[in-house]
């Protein structure tokens, strides 16, 4: 088995597996998933390599990638093996207000859904998939904590969520009682690395496990596109993709094809040329290595990509490749991240090294002498 070790989702004493198998792919409804045959191939693949943490949502594939997840481990008997995380947030009934949002009534709705098309009588773990900008958190939290102690799911989740509104969340649920929250999803890749700058230390002190999605950045970091196949710095390479695709506009926050993830790209490429393992695998053992990450998502729509992508936790990669990787994706410090960086914490610290002695928080702080 690759994924013969299991880590615990942030404070709480869930066993998950370093990586996650998506089931975003799950059908094709979209028009680009995988037919149930294939998707089969794919549990199976997964489960038996070691893996137990799955992740759908009642809007996958309109429902089908839960009906698919929840057939597949009643045939195997798994039930009790796998830990199954689903979302919901996302509206079911176009013209009505209440089929989607994060309050109550919809959780309620949404939850009875996925419980059916699941196949189950509880879920292991249940994400707000994303932020609605309206419904109290008090109001997400205590109807979380209703349904764990109904007994329908075991632990609480956030997916697409400011930093803020975590924090906010898992404040209440300890001054209150309620059930805390173990996980925090959200996009994190070495081409969006915006995490850093609060949610990895958000899950660290308040004991969320981060639990990425989209590693491989909606494919740019897969190999798909290397650099050395047109373009000396990713550009002439890129002016091809963007000609292949004339007038295509993705959502927002889904556009990738930009020169500067393409000179990340380029760096990848060669860094996984040393290393001699494929651009996926160093990218997504890059990430596993992050402050505060407890497990990835990882999606496929063939047998052979999510092997590849297993494959990821089996080698240590050069800590000398890995600062490679850091610097050429480094992400921009606006305010007031800059404030916190080593020149302005020098002056803070009387250019002395400080050392935090709390486990949770264990970040050394870098200050240069002062200048002779």
């Amino acid at each position: 088995m690759t994924m013969n070790r299991y880590t615990l989702l942030g404070r709480s004493g869930l066993r998950v597996s370093p990586i996650s198998l998506g089931t975003m792919t799950f059908g094709d409804e979209w028009g680009w998933g995988a037919d149930e045959a294939t998707a089969q191939r794919l549990f199976d693949l997964y489960v038996d390599e070691g893996g137990n943490f799955i992740d759908t949502a009642d809007l996958y594939t309109e429902g089908t990638s839960e009906r698919y997840v929840g057939k597949f481990v009643a045939a195997r008997g798994l039930r009790d093996r796998l830990v199954i995380a689903t979302k919901y947030s996302y509206n079911a009934q176009a013209g009505n207000p209440n089929a989607g949002g994060n309050h109550r009534k919809n959780l309620l709705r949404a939850l009875e859904g996925s419980l059916k098309r699941l196949n189950t009588d509880y879920i292991d773990l249940y994400y707000l998939h994303t932020w609605d900008r309206m419904t109290p958190v008090d109001e997400v939290m205590r109807a979380m904590d209703d349904a764990v102690r109904a007994g329908k799911i075991r632990y609480v989740g956030l997916s697409d969520t400011p930093a803020w509104f975590a924090a906010r969340a898992q404040t209440l649920a300890q001054w209150r009682g309620f059930e805390p929250v173990a996980a925090m999803q959200l996009e994190y890749s070495m081409i969006e690395r915006n995490a850093e700058l609060e949610f990895a230390d958000l899950a660290t002190e308040l004991g969320m496990g981060l639990v990425p999605w989209s590693p491989l950045g909606m494919g740019v970091l897969s190999g798909k596109y290397k650099p050395s196949q047109g373009g000396s710095a990713g550009g002439g390479r890129l002016d091809t993709v963007l000609a292949q695709n004339p007038g295509a506009k993705p959502p927002p926050g889904f556009d990738k094809l930009t020169e500067r993830n393409f000179r990340i790209v380029a760096e990848l490429e060669a860094v996984a040329r040393e290393a001699d393992r494929p651009m996926a695998q160093v990218a997504l053992n890059w990430l596993h290595h992050k402050r505060g990450v407890s497990s990835i998502i990882v999606g496929a729509t063939k047998p052979e990509q999510l092997r590849d992508s297993l494959a990821s936790l089996t080698f240590e990669l050069d800590p000398a490749l890995t600062a490679r990787l850091d610097r050429v994706s480094e992400p921009a410090r606006p305010f007031p991240y800059y404030m916190f960086e080593d020149g302005h914490q020098a002056r803070i610290h009387g250019h002395v090294d400080v050392r935090s002695k709390n486990a949770e928080y264990d970040r050394p702080v870098h200050v240069p002498a002062p200048k002779a």
